[in-house]
């Protein structure tokens, strides 16, 4: 047991209104937002609910609501948050009720899924939040009982004193709700953990697949209308003129509505909303350039060349390694611009009026979005609310609220409840992509060892497009990192795994090449640069060495790393992203000469797996979507107009591409780390590497099929 002497933020364990928590009340309201762990066992109704912190609620009837305040975008934070408080309150879980929580920041701090960071930056938060609140139930019993609190133990909600008498927590809720918040108080060791590291099925599973309204695309409201908008064409277009009589003969419309460059249709289904979004005759100008993807391609590649005055990083001298070198090996990798195509379009709940703004649907920065909602409407951020539904994935798309904002406006300026809904086209085409980029490489070789390192950088809109302190940094003496960015009117921002979604595919390739011209395995190649990062770091060392070789290691042991198996070929692949480590090795065969990839094993460390059936899936669906963008992923723009509006034209991965993916992870007790992101990086890497193992071929550019050298 460790004992924690805090100041932690008292505001996380108020006692908090119901009109500021949506629904925490005497006469609790049984929401579609209230989920039943899977398992539950019936009771009767509760007549009374009891607040004991923001976080957790407790009834009579011995059942727990515990709020999930972090936005659900299928990373499992729903089921998996709640577990950590359910475990410092020392309750049975099948007594759990998870309910949604909306925006709150007097009672929750970081509402925000990115970065893989929910779990990781509110680990000690919902810890405490538990814990606090099983002091205060066993404080109110040693009240009843008269007795010293530490004589008092607790299990599965139940409070028991040195003579084996007992006390439920809801027997002692209600008093226990009225106690001062105490200061100290004690944390289980993980070795004691009962619901941590044990899987638990997804609190809204049965409501998902009996299709309940959990996504904001369900949302339906009194008097609601649907808002489907035109926007302009192409990157560098503004509006110029419209006729709009067309669309409003189409039934069901009852409003066109410009506002900037837009214009929102408005009507009594999404049918119609479509229909007379198609219906608009709308004239664009030029009011930018309008850029094409062979002008990305020539701009990224001379900016390659360009020298920077502030490079990221520099240990020691590489130019004049390269110069003495036996060998110099340069390589370019290329990447394109990518949507990101969650299959729940873009949508939101708006209802302006006079005395509120209210918000409701998918969104990963609520508490961002209200300030940028508030500045647009002039309204103070108090009379804004905003409820967060499930969302049909993120990926980083919903970080930006453009079409929360789009919401508000059109709702303002028509006075009535409204969704805005983006079409699949909507959503390829006016999007935020994840920028176009291209790296160069170069190794200095000497003496049958790498000398040198140089990593040139280039992205459209990126302040930096390179990780320069991630390995291999700190294991060479000589190691120069530079970035340049483009500059461009096509809007881009985060995707699954920033920046590290490709570099870490041609990092992986490049040293794998490196490793051959040396004439070594390429995991042992690896290894032999940890050591010298272990024994004699140069510079910032930013990772950890020990955990880096221990996924590695696993990886290659699990996957059979180095034997020979007839037909099969191998390729490996290991990075370090949102503070978590990962190890890759695809197994791919050749069908009709072309590469299939069959298997996947996967080494992570992340610390404590809080919800292990979860975090399983969790990863396997990162190394799925990083092998499906590497393989199909492509984009391109002409005249600053997208190419593909659509799936017939954006090639996913199927279904019967996905292969066996097998999840080893490293037994910890460390704090978490990341998890939604970590296992999508190494992906493309650990494929180009067994791809050449397969045909020779090295790969250069995404997507890889279509390069004709391999798959022609």
């Amino acid at each position: 047991m460790t004992l924690i002497k805090t100041k932690y933020n008292r505001r996380s364990f108020l006692k908090v209104s119901a009109a500021s928590t949506g629904g925490l009340m005497i006469g609790f309201s049984w929401a579609v937002s209230c989920s039943p762990t899977p398992g539950a066992i019936e009771k009767a109704p509760p007549s009374d609910w009891f607040d004991i912190n923001a976080f957790l609620s407790i009834a009579d009837n011995g059942q727990v609501t515990i709020m999930s305040p972090n936005p659900e975008i299928g990373q499992n934070v729903k089921t998996s948050m709640p577990m950590v408080v359910a475990e410092e309150l020392d309750v049975d879980w099948t007594n759990v009720i998870v309910k949604q929580a909306g925006l709150n920041t007097e009672a929750f701090t970081r509402q925000v899924a990115g970065g893989s960071q929910s779990i990781r930056k509110s680990w000690h938060g919902l810890r405490m939040a538990g814990a606090t609140a099983k002091q205060m139930l066993v404080n109110a019993a040693s009240q009843r009982w008269n007795v010293d609190p530490s004589t008092l133990t607790t299990a599965k909600g139940t409070i028991t004193n040195a003579n084996g008498d007992q006390l439920s927590y809801a027997e002692v809720a209600s008093l226990a709700a009225t106690l001062e918040v105490p200061v100290e108080v004690t944390l289980k060791d993980p070795k004691d953990f009962k619901i941590i590291g044990t899987d638990r099925g997804n609190v809204d599973m049965e409501n998902i697949i009996t299709g309940k309204p959990l996504f904001g695309i369900d949302t339906q409201r009194e008097g609601m209308q649907y808002a489907v908008v035109l926007r302009p064409p192409a990157f560098g277009m503004k509006l110029k003129s419209f006729q709009d009589e067309a669309a409003r003969k189409v039934k069901g419309v009852t409003d066109v509505v410009p506002f900037g460059d837009k214009i929102a249709v408005l009507a009594t289904s999404t049918w119609a909303a479509m229909k007379g979004q198609k219906a608009l005759d709308a004239e664009w100008q030029k009011a930018g350039s309008l850029e094409d993807t062979d002008y990305h391609d020539r701009t990224m590649l001379a900016l390659l060349d360009k020298k920077s005055s502030e490079p990221r990083r520099k240990d020691g001298n590489a130019t004049a390694q390269f110069k003495t070198a036996d060998k110099v090996i340069e390589r370019t990798y290329e990447a394109p611009f990518l949507p990101h195509n969650c299959l729940e379009p873009m949508n939101f709940f708006a209802h302006v009026t006079d005395e509120n703004v209210e918000l409701y649907g998918p969104i990963q920065t609520p508490e961002r979005t209200r300030t940028r909602v508030a500045e647009l409407l002039g309204r103070d951020k108090s009379e804004i609310s905003i409820g967060l539904s499930r969302m049909g994935g993120g990926f980083g798309r919903r970080l930006y609220g453009d079409f929360v904002l789009e919401a508000a406006e059109i709702s303002g300026k028509v006075k009535k409840p409204i969704q805005l809904l983006f079409t699949r086209e909507d959503d390829m085409t006016a999007g935020i992509y994840r920028p176009g980029s291209k790296y160069k490489f170069k190794a200095a070789l000497k003496e049958g060892q790498m000398t040198a390192y140089h990593l040139v950088g280039v992205g459209a809109n990126m302040r930096n497009a390179t990780r320069e302190n991630n390995w291999p940094a700190a294991t060479l003496d000589h190691y120069l990192v530079e970035s340049h960015s483009l500059e461009s009117n096509i809007t881009t921002g985060a995707w699954r795994a920033p920046i590290t979604n490709f570099l870490a595919y041609a990092e992986q390739s490049f040293i794998d090449e490196v490793a051959e011209e040396l004439g070594q395995d390429p995991v042992q190649f690896r290894l032999g640069l940890f050591k010298r990062a272990k024994d004699n770091p140069v510079g910032k060392l930013e990772y950890d060495v020990d955990k880096f070789v221990n996924v590695i290691e696993l990886a290659a042991e699990k996957s059979g790393w180095g034997q020979k198996q007839d037909g099969i070929y191998k390729g490996f692949s290991a990075y370090y992203s949102h503070n978590t480590y990962v190890a890759e090795v695809a197994e791919l065969v050749l069908e009709r000469n072309k590469p299939k990839v069959t298997k996947m094993t996967v080494a992570i460390d992340c610390g404590i797996v809080v919800n292990p059936i979860a975090a399983e899936n969790q990863a396997i669906g990162g190394v799925i979507d990083g092998i499906g963008h590497a393989l199909f992923g492509d984009f391109s723009f002409v005249n600053g107009q997208p190419q593909a509006k659509n799936f017939d034209r954006y090639r996913l991965i199927r279904m019967k591409e996905a292969p066996e993916v097998n999840i080893h992870f490293v037994k910890s007790q460390d704090d978490p780390t990341g998890l939604g992101e970590p296992t999508l990086p190494p992906a493309g890497g650990a494929v180009a590497n067994a791809i050449y193992a397969a045909t020779g071929k090295r790969l250069y550019k995404q997507p890889f099929t279509k390069q004709d050298v391999v798959f022609g």
